[in-house]
């Protein structure tokens, strides 16, 4: 990227760093919930209370195949985006590309998101292909098909944007660039957050409202119980994909929704959809997407002022391979892989914090419901349904693990009942 000073871009830089990590920890202490369950998390029951041996063998059996192709995928993924980032074969190639530079950003990010579908779809095949022997997945290979090809659109699109307005930035600004394509990255973030269920998610989902009846009476009580507007609860046919059950709330503001997949209405007992829909509820009422999205802005903002140190660092350059700083384009490689890596690497921060809002939302529902039994029905229902390891590597869990274990969740039950009880 063309700068007059590196030396002066390092330091706005290191500038941006201080003011994302003090934005992220400010939300952090003000917005997540450290201490989620009063009086302290419980311990996690046994496997064997819960399921049967065979049960547990079969969770196991899945989720070990799961995670081989999944890490499998993921592994490949970060070393094919290294390869075009910090080698010479991407940054040739986006350089000799002609034309309006944001036309070419558009096409190196479509060639390289390309190229890393390309060479992890046998990995999704062969996710797919588990799943559907498990019977955990619906649908036709032409419908799946047309899924990845909505998905890697998407991916173009939304990924063009930020990079586009990361090169105008450091085209218009070139020592200031890092504070200015902060703030803008930020500003993406919560744009994005906003838009998301308002635009993306329609082309995965057809969505209807709940109908009315007594289930939509019981979620509207709730909705008051909890303290919570709701204009609309949504259903969505996500059977067409999968047999698994799920609800999730997404956007803030007036772009808020509460979404309960149509098995999970169709083929649940009540109280464990309320007790679905009371934790999706306690989402909305501590505004979580809201918290989720202002960490992620922060978290971008202090990503573009680390991007903008190590992009300003003076690297010797092999002969033949071209200079950086000749053309802004050539650099969008390095750009995409040094955010792949960073994802990868701050995904345990994310979920924890995940693990946290999740675990407070679980607590909520208790309290709401007073149905403890139903959570813990649930719980194992929805673990059997997507055939869940309930004992989950510890180092996976805290890398990986966005939600607690089922076990956990069972335990957290049984603690409330048992403090309902005294």
């Amino acid at each position: 990227m063309v700068v007059d000073d590196r030396s002066a871009v390092r330091r706005v830089a290191l500038g941006t760093v201080l003011v994302g990590a003090a934005a992220f920890v400010l939300v952090a202490v003000g917005r997540v919930p450290w201490h989620p369950v009063p009086g302290g998390l419980p311990d996690p029951v046994t496997a064997s209370s819960v399921f049967t041996r065979a049960q547990i063998d079969r969770g196991e059996h899945y989720a070990l195949w799961g995670r081989i192709w999944s890490w499998s995928r993921l592994a490949v993924s970060l070393a094919v985006a290294a390869w075009l980032g910090f080698g010479p074969a991407g940054r040739r190639w986006a350089a000799r590309l002609r034309g309006w530079w944001w036309v070419r950003v558009v096409v190196v990010v479509a060639g390289l998101t390309l190229v890393g579908e390309l060479v992890t779809l046998p990995f999704g095949i062969a996710l797919r292909r588990l799943g559907l022997h498990e019977g955990l997945v619906a649908g036709t290979w032409a419908e799946w098909g047309a899924d990845q090809a909505k998905g890697y659109l998407v991916t173009v699109i939304s990924t063009s944007i930020a990079v586009a307005a990361l090169v105008a930035c450091t085209r218009r600004l070139p020592r200031l660039w890092p504070a200015v394509a902060a703030l803008a990255a930020a500003v993406l973030v919560v744009l994005g957050s906003f838009a998301y269920p308002l635009v993306v998610e329609p082309v995965f989902n057809d969505f209807e409202s709940l109908p009315a009846g007594q289930l939509r009476s019981e979620v509207l009580a709730l909705a008051d119980a909890e303290g919570v507007h709701v204009d609309d609860v949504l259903v969505a046919d996500a059977s067409r994909r999968t047999t698994t059950l799920n609800a999730y709330v997404s956007g803030f503001g007036n772009s808020r929704r509460v979404v309960l997949y149509d098995n999970l209405v169709s083929g649940t007992p009540t109280d464990e959809t309320l007790s679905v829909v009371a934790h999706e509820l306690a989402h909305a009422k501590y505004d979580d997407v809201l918290t989720g999205t202002l960490l992620g802005a922060a978290g971008a903002a202090l990503g573009v002022g680390l991007l903008g140190f190590l992009l300003s660092v003076p690297r010797r350059e092999r002969a033949g391979e071209g200079t950086v700083g000749g053309d802004e384009v050539s650099v969008v490689p390095r750009v995409l892989a040094l955010v792949a890596i960073a994802t990868f690497l701050a995904a345990p921060v994310q979920n924890g914090v995940s693990r946290l809002i999740e675990t407070r939302a679980d607590q909520t529902a208790l309290e709401v419901t007073n149905a403890p039994q139903a959570f813990v029905d649930l719980q194992r229902r929805l673990a059997l349904r997507s055939h869940a390891d309930p004992t989950p590597p510890a180092w996976s869990q805290w890398w990986f693990g966005s939600h607690p274990t089922a076990l956990q969740r069972i335990g957290l039950a049984n603690q409330f009942q048992a403090r309902a009880t005294d």
